[in-house]
């Protein structure tokens, strides 16, 4: 006669419920905002006459792989953050809040606490508020020590003040402002020339957290500079991302001489495994966003800025970008 068969229990199936407690409490005091039954709520400003909600979504990618590799996760809340709202505020819209999701193979309290803590801090500087999110224990999907990390974020902007490509005209010109380094975007590529040896295994030089934009973007709405539109230069680079901001008919001219593309990037190229062509359509190579404003805003959108000059301009061509 066989022995009966012993209950199963959530923890012997990889699910810790005691740490996703643990957790639950470690961060609770990081979330902000009120919640209407198991949902954050959050007021819209007073004062709005025609707004637009406007949201955004997106992960860390591969770059979360490098950075276990080279065990530095400190950065990885920001990125996630940046990532995000710096798409967010592409319109002109203002932020207001952002929920996160971490899904694990098996809950570390301490290390996933550390991830959050460093999304509402992120949260903090770009004057969002962090009002939820989601941690998943998925043992079986994820393999042991791996995690992924995805961030939606919404704000609002006045129908009539909302930036885009409706409103370049030639002659416009594009203030570049510099990145942080590779942010989150061509890691599969980076992780390739690091596991074969060609670009050093250094944290501070590949890891650097995204560039948080929003605050800078902030000042320049708040003090009536002229913006026709914004670009986030993500994957794809400035040949796939800049033409998003600009009208059918019209392109940008760049001129590459006029910033530096960073010490990150200018790695990556040294190996010599990356053709420039590649980088460029790949990487941001130094410039994390583009704002579009007529010449007589130029100056002052540069000044509100840190680290951003005149890069180019718009003229009249098929669609894409130009290196003059």
């Amino acid at each position: 006669m066989s022995e009966p068969r012993r209950e199963l229990s959530y923890q012997d199936a990889g699910v810790d419920l005691a740490a996703a407690r643990q957790h639950t409490a470690a961060i609770a005091s990081m979330v902000e905002g009120g919640t209407i039954g198991f949902a954050a709520a959050q007021a819209l400003p007073p004062g709005l006459r025609d707004p637009l909600l406007v949201s955004a979504t997106d992960g860390v990618g591969t770059k979360l792989l490098l950075a276990r590799q080279l065990d530095r996760l400190d950065g990885l809340g920001q990125d996630l953050v940046a990532m995000c709202v710096n798409d967010l505020v592409c319109s002109g819209a203002q932020p207001l809040g952002f929920l996160d999701y971490l899904a694990v193979g098996a809950l570390d309290p301490g290390e996933a606490a550390g991830l959050v803590r460093g999304v509402a801090e992120a949260c903090r500087r770009c004057g969002c508020a962090l009002v939820g999110g989601e941690t998943a224990e998925l043992p079986g999907l994820y393999a042991p020590g791996h995690f992924d990390l995805a961030g939606f974020a919404y704000g609002v902007v006045e129908r009539e003040l909302a930036w885009g490509p409706a409103r370049v005209r030639t002659g416009d010109l594009v203030v570049g402002v510099a990145s942080s380094g590779l942010h989150a975007n061509g890691f599969s590529l980076v992780r390739a020339l690091v596991d074969e040896g060609a670009l050093p295994a250094d944290a501070d030089l590949l890891l650097a957290p995204t560039r948080l934009y929003a605050p800078e973007v902030a000042r320049v709405r708040t003090e009536g500079v002229e913006v026709h539109a914004v670009a986030h230069i993500t994957g794809g680079g400035l040949p796939e991302n800049l033409p998003r901001a600009l009208p059918a008919g019209l392109r940008a001219a760049l001129d590459p001489a006029a910033w530096s593309i960073g010490a990150a990037a200018e790695a990556v190229l040294a190996t010599g495994r990356v053709a420039p062509e590649e980088a460029w359509s790949t990487f941001n190579m130094g410039l994390g966003l583009c704002l579009v404003c007529p010449e007589r805003s130029a100056a002052r959108v540069a000044a509100a800025v840190s680290e951003a000059a005149v890069v180019g301009f718009v003229e009249e061509g098929e669609a894409g970008v130009r290196f003059a």
